[in-house]
């Protein structure tokens, strides 16, 4: 007979060792662009570029691009959706699920605290630190619309496409512009579709539940908001609302938020708006953390403490990034398959131009804002060059900027 110290279980599996340990060098790269990733959505994209498809090659840069498309046109936080969609292709809902959690942390936690002491906060003295983190976050988004424009524009289409949805994008900075130009490059390059070979299609299967669960918790927030009028609930209803209507990113959602709980609900004063509004452009990680700043400052009204802050700025958080992650959970599911029809996949080559142009576009709006000084054009310069060198990581990089703010 066996005693059961006698039994010896086997090891698993070789491959499943090396799943579970590439999921956790992904998870550990997500970590490290949660805490190094500036300058917002194009920035956050010239990084994932860098790490996840030069350095890692969970994916191509096109991959990259036609998941950037997808997030564009929909609502939500264009990067976190990003991401996020690349862990599900890469490990499904549970490793997609732990990539929002590690990615949005960093952000989340320095937005709270900050909503939890306010008026200790100095505006001047944030950017003052973070001077030379800017013109650097514009080296990666030009050295990104370099190596994007390397890697996808390879006909005069597609040529063409990225000068004009460049300048479209540059001259008119409208929310609505940036699908509506995704829209209309692919379907001017649809119509190459009769040049691609054909392949035998699978059925498409459409899985409808995210939608509906998207949809129920719009419905049912707003029900139980209106019934309970329970601060924590309309809070909760407030910004899944804004999350599941706002397409443009974080720029898009400040006027909305501004409007909404600054001037018609007086959660939090105009000037506690701008200082975090401020913070939130100078720190790594999604903009959409700026939800959970509001959320701390809006629940002092309650008079619940310091634990009823932090219930707010969760329900901030939890409110603005659910209903993007429902959405993209939605359409990643059916995605490749979409791309069996030879319509789908010749458009891509139109959305992949227009999203090199658009990046473009964003090098010099970016840089637009910054004092034009020879020391910030010198910084973009040098922070394109030693991406090229590819020789230096990214937090690296970033770390300096930051002490030299520090030091000078």
């Amino acid at each position: 007979m066996y005693c059961v110290e006698d039994i010896k279980l086997a090891p698993p599996p070789r491959r499943l060792r090396t799943k579970h340990v590439r999921h956790f060098i992904f998870l550990k790269d997500v970590a490290a662009l949660g805490l190094t990733a500036f300058g917002g959505p194009q920035a956050h994209v010239a990084m994932m570029l860098r790490l996840l498809v030069d350095k890692r090659r969970y994916l191509t840069a096109p991959e990259l691009l036609e998941i950037m498309a997808l997030c564009q046109i929909l609502p939500g936080p264009t990067s976190t959706q990003t991401i996020t969609a690349i862990g599900f292709r890469l490990g499904g809902p549970n490793l997609a699920y732990l990539t929002i959690l590690v990615w949005m942390l960093p952000a989340v936690t320095i937005m709270t605290l900050a909503g939890l002491t306010i008026s200790y906060l100095d505006k001047e003295l944030v950017s003052r630190l973070v001077q030379y983190v800017q013109p650097v976050a514009v080296g990666f988004v030009a050295y990104s619309a370099y190596k994007i424009a390397e890697k996808v524009i390879h006909t005069k289409t597609s040529v063409a496409l990225m000068v004009a949805s460049a300048l479209l994008a540059y001259f008119f900075q409208l929310p609505w512009v940036l699908p509506i130009l995704l829209l209309a490059g692919g379907l001017i390059t649809t119509f190459r579709y009769r040049k691609l070979p054909q392949v035998e299609k699978q059925p498409l299967h459409i899985e409808w539940s995210n939608f509906v669960l998207w949809l129920a918790v719009l419905v049912t927030a707003a029900v139980l908001g209106s019934y309970t009028k329970l601060l924590p609930v309309r809070l909760f209803e407030n910004f899944y609302r804004n999350g599941s209507l706002v397409f443009g990113g974080g720029q898009v959602l400040a006027p909305l938020l501004f409007a909404e709980f600054v001037e018609f609900k007086h959660y939090l004063s105009a000037q506690e708006f701008l200082s975090g509004l401020g913070l939130v452009q100078a720190i790594p990680g999604p903009n959409f953390s700026f939800a959970s700043y509001i959320g701390a400052l809006a629940m002092r009204r309650e008079g619940s403490g310091l634990s009823g802050q932090i219930l707010g700025a969760l329900v901030g958080a939890t409110g603005i990034f659910m209903p993007g992650t429902l959405l993209i959970f939605f359409l990643i599911r059916f995605w490749d398959q979409l791309k069996q029809y030879r319509v789908i996949k010749a458009s891509l080559e139109g959305i992949n131009a227009v999203s090199a142009g658009l990046v473009c576009a964003a090098t010099f709006l970016l840089y637009h804002p910054l004092p034009d000084t020879p020391i910030n054009l010198a910084l973009v310069g040098i922070t394109f060059l030693v991406l090229l060198w590819n020789r230096i990581p990214s937090f690296v990089i970033i770390s300096v900027a930051l002490l030299a703010g520090v030091i000078f």
